[in-house]
């Protein structure tokens, strides 16, 4: 692809851990799937991978051999990708993920911010005692100071307005070269018509009643999505409300008991995470994120695709286009089972749901994934042209 006129490009995407389940990973083959639709060489640089989201696209795996802990193998996948990249001449190289030697870097969140509201609002005293994980927080957060360096990248797009705007304060980024683009959602995969099948189906597999009001709690890291609030104010709801619980966690044990010691155990219905999760939201009536920090939350917009409200809090990006009282309701990130539980109450009203269905599909029509792709291959072919220009690669010294 040495030809200036070809408008094809030789294009890197990094991260670690190529597979089907998650937000980021979700974004990765979309934005593979894509470019290697529009005709582009597409490389996903990982250190293991599945199935290839698109025929055309390959991966580079790389052996990366490091004893010791998760932090130090953190830290040996960042330097893998920099010897790789330096020489491995692509055309423009997009980081999702826990690397310093991109052009383009894509954020989630800031990962300074999280350790600092887990601290705050999630860690027991024995565990701020005994330094929980503190070793593994350091090593991403000095990967994202290095990411974020002069001269590291040429632009830092995030996926909402929360996390641009929290980057650009905590790191002084030039604001003209951090830009926003909301991920998207599949609006054919994620549709009202699946209510009446297989949203049904599952409703009666799980034994709930055609009466009951479903809540939807679905992904992982269930301490920092709000699971705990979200168990306590079942308690406090009408009987007709229920609550599945999808995904995967390694103390669900202790979210069962939970549930128990709250008395809504018979209400509760877990169920283990799905590759298919859009039965899961065609099953339910209400999808409930009381979410610490979310930097986007792909959910959201899943359910609203399947034409249903959400009641989530300032601490999801997503949150920046609902309507309060339109298309769901936004809460403080930090609210409690009381302010959770009356907020739900209003929305168990058959009538308000039915009145929002029509204005939550037609704002995720807005946000589609073909929007989103086609948003960023604009900006990695805009930074591809910078590099053709002659000024290199940034995360290789460049000055952006």
């Amino acid at each position: 692809m040495d030809d200036p006129l070809d408008p094809r490009r030789d294009i890197a995407l990094v991260y670690a851990t190529h597979h089907y389940a998650g937000g980021a990973e979700r974004y990765l083959n979309q934005l593979a799937a894509h470019l290697a639709g529009e005709g582009h060489a597409v490389t996903i640089v990982c250190r293991r991978h599945e199935e290839p989201p698109h025929p055309a696209v390959r991966f580079e795996r790389l052996r990366v051999r490091s004893p010791g802990s998760n932090a130090w193998r953190m830290w040996a996948w960042a330097r893998a990708v920099e010897r790789h990249l330096a020489a491995r001449p692509y055309d423009v190289v997009v980081g999702l993920g826990r690397t310093w030697s991109q052009d383009v870097v894509r954020f989630g969140g800031c990962h300074q911010t999280w350790l600092e509201l887990e601290r705050r609002h999630l860690l027991g005293p024995w565990d701020r005692w005994r330094r929980k994980g503190a070793l593994k927080g350091r090593v991403a957060l000095a990967i994202e100071r290095r990411a974020l360096a002069p001269g590291r990248f040429r632009r830092v797009l995030a996926n909402s307005a929360l996390v641009r705007d929290d980057l650009v304060r905590r790191y002084r980024l030039p604001e003209e070269r951090s830009v926003v683009i909301y991920n998207g959602v599949d609006a054919t995969r994620f549709h009202p018509r699946l209510r009446g099948g297989p949203g049904l189906e599952l409703r009666r597999r799980l034994g709930f009643d055609d009466d009951a009001v479903v809540l939807l709690f679905i992904g992982s890291g269930w301490d920092r999505k709000g699971l705990r609030p979200l168990l306590a104010s079942l308690a406090r709801l009408p009987e007709r409300a229920r609550l599945l619980v999808v995904g995967r966690d390694k103390r669900r044990g202790d979210y069962e008991a939970l549930a128990g010691r709250s008395g809504a155990a018979g209400r509760v219905r877990f169920l283990e995470w799905v590759r298919e999760p859009e039965a899961c939201f065609a099953a339910a009536d209400l999808h409930v994120l009381p979410t610490l920090y979310d930097g986007f939350a792909y959910t959201i917009f899943e359910a609203f695709a399947t034409g249903i409200p959400v009641v989530t809090t300032r601490g999801a990006g997503a949150s920046e286009l609902i309507e309060p009282g339109l298309h769901g309701e936004v809460l403080a990130a930090d609210c409690g089972a009381d302010d959770l539980a009356a907020s739900l109450a209003g929305w168990l009203d058959d009538e308000r749901r039915a009145r929002a269905a029509p204005a939550v599909r037609a704002l995720a029509e807005k946000h589609s994934v073909e929007r989103c792709m086609e948003a960023t291959t604009r900006l990695i072919l805009d930074v591809a042209a910078e590099r053709r220009a002659g000024a290199g690669r940034a995360g290789a010294g460049a000055a952006p």
